[in-house]
């Protein structure tokens, strides 16, 4: 996607609270399943549309359960939206699965483990 414009960028700041707060206090699907937030919202620069990305933490089922859910609530979400935010026409959404807090916990572990290795190597000399 190309660098938003300024009013881009700030529609979907609001749109990312909004959408935290609908999933929040408003969904209450079983299939809402792990811990699930909101971590960051594109929007086009004509406001067409809004991809949101969420992270879900938990496994892989959980985690494509938490999606189909999300697609079932999608109208609900924007109709919720659009009652909260002040705009003429309110973005087309969808919603895509963010791995990056996961993958950055993976290399955390990674290197910890590193670490771990190499203070036991230096006390065997």
């Amino acid at each position: 996607m190309a660098a938003q414009k300024p009013r881009a960028h700030r529609v979907g700041e609001e749109i990312k609270k909004e959408v935290s707060q609908i999933l929040q206090n408003e969904i209450k699907d079983p299939r809402l399943t792990g811990f699930l937030s909101v971590t960051q919202v594109e929007v086009t620069n004509d406001l067409g549309y809004a991809r949101i990305f969420v992270s879900i933490y938990g496994t892989e089922e959980e985690k494509q359960l938490t999606l189909k859910a999300l697609e079932s609530a999608l109208g609900f979400i924007r109709s919720e939206t659009g009652k909260r935010i002040r705009l003429r026409h309110v973005p087309e959404i969808s919603f895509q699965l963010d791995e990056s807090i996961e993958y950055g916990a993976h290399i955390s572990e990674i290197l910890k483990d590193l670490k771990e290795k190499e203070g036991k190597g230096e006390d065997s000399d």
